[in-house]
């Protein structure tokens, strides 16, 4: 089943939406924009899907109301935006999705519920309690409490994260683009590609589409990267333009014949792999031996003390550290058993030359994610 037809067929699907899509800079939230939004979620949802909707536009939202013209640029400000903004957005989408009677629930994540494994679980249950309680649950970062997350993290990879999070069958991320082109749009010459079909065929495409607008912190390289993150873990995704969100969201047998569709091009992983290669916050790094590489990444073996050689970082054990190969390639990543204090005494000696309670594995197989094929 090619990634048209199982975004159809999705039962639970992640539909993000950006900031330029739903307000303006002149009247904040564009009404219009949102309700044509709500109509096509609670069509997919009155067919049977559980829909998520992973929403921008607080801190847009909170322009207007507080005189501002143009998004701030100090952090304090973008805050106090959000602040303001995020009740309105709330305001807005609880209205719109009244006039079908449903019921939606705001979640708002920072960048924390998303790299501590903790947070991460406590996300996955309140999700999916909501879903089974017939809620459509509205994410958006909490850009009111988060720091660097306003700048660095971007909610087409908080969409990726939460399919993955709640096992969706399919992602949507809809912006001001109509899909991916192999070069910038508004020349002439630039085609669209209708379909990604492995990660090779986006080597053509010039990441040289229009970046974000004053109103939002997301680009075409971002949703790139999203969809690749979601498709490399099994679940298809669609890049489509907002103003198409019904034929997106069509569930007619031939699926969405709108946007660009990529397929998945990898296997379910578990939740415990996925928040290790996507979003765990890694505090070090082991230096592996082609050895120890060898072992790790070829017949999936736990890293033992005799293959490291040497170590980075201030991490104690049950952190996230990259494992590095001998040409300076991080190889995989994982939950290392040691303090950082711990281990140069122990790098490099076989296992029966240490202390009876220091044999065990450094990095354990069920706790490490390879990064790059065997």
């Amino acid at each position: 089943m090619n990634a048209r037809l199982q975004l159809a067929a999705a039962r639970r699907i992640v539909v993000k939406v950006g900031s330029s899509s739903l307000t303006s800079l002149d009247g904040g939230l564009d009404p219009l924009r949102l309700d044509a939004l709500v109509d096509a979620l609670a069509a997919r949802h009155s067919a049977g899907a559980q829909v998520v909707l992973v929403s921008s536009g607080a801190i847009a939202a909170g322009l207007a109301p507080l005189g501002l013209t143009r998004r701030p640029r100090d952090l304090a400000t973008q805050q106090a935006a959000a602040a303001v903004g995020q009740l309105l957005l709330a305001q807005a989408y609880g209205a719109s999705f009244g006039r079908h009677d449903q019921r939606i629930g705001q979640v708002l994540l920072t960048a924390d519920d998303m790299i501590r494994r903790s947070h991460y679980r406590n996300a996955q249950r309140t999700l999916e309690r909501l879903l089974g309680l017939g809620v459509l649950p509205v994410v958006n970062e909490n850009d009111t409490v988060a720091t660097d997350e306003i700048r660095v993290g971007d909610n087409d990879r908080l969409a990726a994260l939460v399919a993955h999070l709640i096992g969706a069958d399919g992602l949507v991320l809809l912006s001001d683009v109509d899909g991916l082109y192999d070069g910038n749009p508004r020349l002439p010459g630039s085609q669209l590609l209708t379909d990604v079909d492995a990660p090779t065929d986006l080597e053509m495409v010039q990441i040289a589409h229009p970046g974000a607008g004053s109103l939002g912190t997301g680009g075409m390289a971002t949703k790139i990267t999203a969809a690749a993150m979601a498709a490399a873990a099994g679940i298809p995704v669609l890049l489509a333009a907002a103003e198409d969100v019904p034929a997106a969201l069509d569930t007619s047998a031939a699926g969405p014949k709108v946007g660009t569709a990529f397929r998945p091009s990898g296997r379910r992983m578990s939740a415990r792999r996925f928040w290790l290669r996507h979003a765990a916050d890694v505090r070090g790094t082991l230096d592996l031996d082609a050895g120890a590489v060898a072992a790790v990444i070829d017949r999936r073996r736990s890293l033992l003390a005799a293959g490291i050689h040497g170590i980075s970082g201030d991490f104690v054990a049950g952190d996230v550290v990259d494992l590095v190969g001998p040409h300076g390639v991080v190889v995989a990543r994982g939950v290392v058993g040691f303090d950082a204090a711990e281990l140069p005494d122990l790098i490099g000696r076989r296992s029966r030359d240490l202390p009876p309670e220091q044999r065990r594995e450094v990095v354990h197989a069920d706790d490490l994610v390879p990064l790059v094929g065997p």
